[in-house]
């Protein structure tokens, strides 16, 4: 007695040993495949079905006091099926009646398994009793009739609320009830077959498997296989065919129906017909699962003798329900692609080496739709009003083309001319510090800032030049060509997205003409050296300088209209006035007519989506790759610590005797450089800060007296003259490390030369009205002293120096605030004054030693209270 108990524990052992080494193995198998969703789910579902099965059978050979004994390894043990179980059947497939609502697939993911009741056993909770289906097996269901039928009508609403819409089509056939067994499936039309149908319906089936043969032509095993193997959609829908037979009928089957149905039952589930049926026997084959019911139980051939607690029936009146609103969304048409749907299956395994090709939305049959760019068609122009969609478009082209192509192979200027902050998702901000690696440069709220359109155009043109010499030393033509000859240098293709760029061209001055040459350079060489420009803007019908140049508009032949937009395509090309809503028309032939493809497009708006992209691009950036520069219209920069007193130490490779530099703004351009006026020992070497804006003019002093400090040691004298400057000229006065005070009745002008350069700083010299002042501006930069003033208007600066028709060469350079262009005329070289038109938190910087022309500078914040 006691060596057979010792066999029989030593086989439990055993018999439980292999059920948690299998199941070990299979969840790390499960595991290591999670980014391939189709091999995933067949393994869960495998773990699933290998890990019941053991521990049954581990469970059958043991006597009671063995189980007692191995009982928290059992419970161990059905903890994983659980999880097995929980991930194999999400949302609609396994959820309980009284919780349970249809759920949409992940894009690229299987069919999992479908719950039909429970598994209990006596010392561990219950396990979801789970079948195969959709791309796995047929069923073939036997026993009690009532219970047949409702476990039938419970496995459909499964099958039909975890897909999508559409992607199940389902044919009933049923000679009895004439279709009244499964009635309240009735709103989403299927086919009904009747009495005598039979025949035919096997016969139309086995034409559909020919034919979804013919399109697999050999090299996917299945249409499953296909489907994964493509992105979007689903390309033919599940055929699910109910065959609910009766004594008759299977007495009444000729012996050509049986071998058809055989054929259909080998041939089927590759091709994506599936046979639920009742009453008809089939062949045996691995793609059948058999189950049969026994009152409120049932067993399937797949988990061998385990029993499994039928479900009660789904409601009636959720079946109709669910039937109903699938069937409004059916007549509504296809959902459109989501975001996720356009995303590759690997990121960044793209090569840009012959140009970049993204989706940006579906057809209405579900077939993706590719933007093309690269040597023809170069570059894009997308129109359409507002409220039309064209920033969504926008993102939903960027971020397709940042999943595909990595930073080695794609930069991104991004510019928006109209109010707002588009382009602000892709670059850190105060409360998610990830930005989209492939992103160089953005600018928002430019509408006020031309010059900053003007600076980026400069920067491509530049770059343009880099690349044609580049070409040139190694005998390329093209992009494609350089990176071939040259495989060590970085040369990724550069999209530059501008935003309502009509803005740029409007107005005939200087910024329109010179944007209009740069343009029409770019996107007449910039196709061979991988330079793309996407403009696009709400309407284009007013911009002369643009379709005034035939040259220029000619080399957009890729055009993206939204409804309703003009001029966009060719005149009689009237698609755009017809498309709805969250469509648009892709033409590649400049918009001629013919060359239409509609597209209907995802929103691309959700920012939790997108965070959560970004993030994952911005986690797997190469090293080196450096955050991207944004330049924000209504931010004022502050100035930099290392421009402070304290922020600095003379460099020792610094040339001995260099003109200091005096740091006056930030320039307006792609580096955000800082404007600077060097100071040297030549007359003239003075500046004049004009205008009546207090706050901005006391800035300009500050910015440029600190930097002065912080580049060696130097002397200050400053002067206050007017109250309203009191606050700021004492902190500056303060963070100087070696500088005089003069209130309004001490000032002075007659300063003897030091052994430091001395710089004096005066806060409303206008008022000073000593003639002293005239002589230091004069000949104090011969001896290293220099004025740097505000003055606040220009004819009061010119009575300080002698006048009305006095020359004013003492004052080398000048930065204007809110002073007219034609009222700087006295200081500018050309008649009329500059062509300025005051804004607010912008100044015009000239300095006649180095500038034709004056530039747009941003004063420094320095004096507020949080600086």
């Amino acid at each position: 007695m006691g060596s057979h108990r010792n066999a029989l524990v030593a086989a439990v052992r055993q018999e439980l040993a292999e059920a948690r080494g299998s199941a070990r193995a299979l969840l790390a198998a499960a595991e290591s495949a999670r980014g391939e969703a189709q091999n995933r789910r067949r393994l869960v579902r495998d773990a699933y079905a290998t890990c019941l099965s053991q521990l049954t059978a581990a469970r059958e050979s043991a006597r009671e006091d063995v189980q007692r004994r191995y009982r928290s390894e059992a419970t161990r043990l059905a903890g994983h099926l659980r999880g097995l179980a929980t991930s194999s059947a999400t949302g609609a497939a396994g959820a309980p009646w009284r919780l349970w609502a249809p759920s949409e697939p992940d894009p690229g993911s299987r069919p999992g398994l479908l719950r039909i009741g429970a598994i209990t056993f006596e010392d561990t909770a219950a396990l979801p009793g789970l079948i195969p289906l959709l791309d796995a097996v047929h069923l073939h269901v036997s026993g009690t009739s009532p219970q047949v039928d409702d476990l039938i009508t419970g496995v459909l609403l499964r099958a039909l609320g975890s897909t999508r819409a559409g992607d199940v089509h389902l044919t009933v056939y049923d000679p009895r009830n004439l279709g009244g067994t499964l009635a309240p499936f009735a709103s989403l039309n299927p086919t009904f077959v009747g009495p005598g149908g039979l025949g035919s319906l096997l016969d139309d089936l086995a034409e559909h498997i020919c034919r979804v043969n013919e399109s697999l032509g050999g090299q996917h095993p299945s249409l499953a296989d296909l489907a994964a193997a493509r992105p979007g959609p689903r390309p033919e829908p599940w055929r699910l065919v109910v065959l609910l037979a009766d004594r008759a009928t299977s007495v009444e089957m000729t012996a050509a129906q049986r071998a058809q149905l055989d054929r259909i039952v080998r041939t089927g589930v590759a091709c994506g017909v599936h046979l639920v049926v009742r009453g008809l026997p089939l062949e045996d084959d691995p793609t059948v699962e058999r189950i049969v019911v026994r009152d409120q139980v049932a067993t399937c051939a797949s988990l061998g003798s385990l029993e499994i607690r039928l479900d009660p029936p789904p409601p009636p009146e959720r079946i109709v329900a669910f039937c109903r609103a699938t069937a409004e969304r059916m007549r509504a048409g296809r959902d459109p692609a989501r975001l996720a749907d356009l995303e590759p299956d690997k990121y960044w395994g793209e090569s840009a080496l012959h140009g970049l090709v993204a989706p940006i939305g579906d057809s209405t049959d579900g077939t993706l739709v590719d933007v093309p760019l690269g040597d023809d068609p170069p570059h894009a122009l997308i129109g359409g009003p507002s409220g039309s969609g064209k920033t969504n478009l926008i993102y939903t082209l960027l971020g397709s083309l940042a999943t595909r192509y990595g930073p080695e192979e794609l930069a991104l200027y991004l510019l928006d001319f109209k109010e707002g902050v588009s382009f602000a998702r892709y670059v850190p901000g105060p409360r998610d510090p990830s930005w989209l690696p492939q992103v160089r440069l953005a600018g928002i709220n430019v509408n006020g800032d031309r010059e900053f359109g003007l600076a980026l155009l400069r920067h491509l043109g530049e770059e343009l030049r880099t690349r044609a010499q580049a070409a040139k030393r190694h005998d390329a033509g093209k992009l494609s060509e350089l990176r071939t000859e040259d495989p060590d240098g970085h040369w990724p293709r550069i999209v530059a997205v501008i935003d309502e760029f009509q803005v740029l061209l409007a107005g005939r001055d200087a910024v329109a003409e010179e944007a209009v040459g740069l343009l029409e350079d770019l996107a007449r060489r910039g196709r061979s050296q991988g330079i793309h420009l996407v403009l696009a803007s709400q309407d284009v019908a007013g911009i002369q300088a643009l379709w005034g140049r035939p040259g220029l508009i000619a080399q957009f032949t890729l055009r993206i209209a939204l409804p309703k937009a003009r001029r966009i395509l060719a005149d009689d090309n009237l698609a755009a006035a017809v498309i709805p809503r969250f469509h648009a028309v892709i033409n590649t032939e400049s918009g001629m007519s013919g060359a239409n493809r509609i597209v209907r497009l995802p929103d691309a708006g959700d920012r939790t989506l997108w965070r959560a992209l970004q993030r994952r691009l911005w986690r797997d950036r190469p090293p080196g790759c450096a955050e991207p520069r944004l330049f924000d219209g209504d931010a004022v920069p502050r100035l930099p610590s290392a421009l402070r007193p304290s922020g600095r130490v003379p460099s020792a490779t610094e040339p001995v005797g260099s003109s200091p530099g005096a740091v006056l703004g930030e320039r307006i351009d792609v580096a955000a450089q800082p404007a600077r006026l060097r100071l040297g020992r030549m007359p003239g070497r003075n500046l004049a800060v004009l205008g009546t804006r207090t706050d901005e003019a006391c800035d300009v002093l500050a910015a440029a007296a600190l930097s002065l400090a912080a580049q060696g040691p130097a002397h200050f004298s400053v002067l206050c003259l007017d109250p309203a400057a009191g606050l700021a000229a004492a902190r500056l006065y303060a963070e100087l490390p070696s500088a005089d005070w003069y209130d309004v009745g001490d000032a002075r002008f007659d300063l003897a030369p030091r052994d430091v350069p001395h710089y004096v700083i005066g806060f409303a010299l206008d008022a000073a009205g000593d003639p002293a002042l005239r002589k230091l501006l004069a000949e104090g930069p011969e001896q290293r002293i220099h004025v740097l003033g505000w003055w606040r208007t220009v004819s009061r600066l010119r009575d300080d120096l002698g006048g009305a028709g006095t020359r004013l060469d003492a004052i080398g350079a000048w930065v204007a605030l809110d002073v007219q262009g034609a009222d700087l005329a006295p200081l500018y070289p050309q008649p009329g004054g500059p062509a300025w038109y005051p804004r607010t938190r912008r100044a015009l910087f000239f300095d006649r030693s180095v500038h034709r022309t004056p530039e747009v500078i941003i004063p420094y914040e320095v004096n507020s209270d949080h600086t």
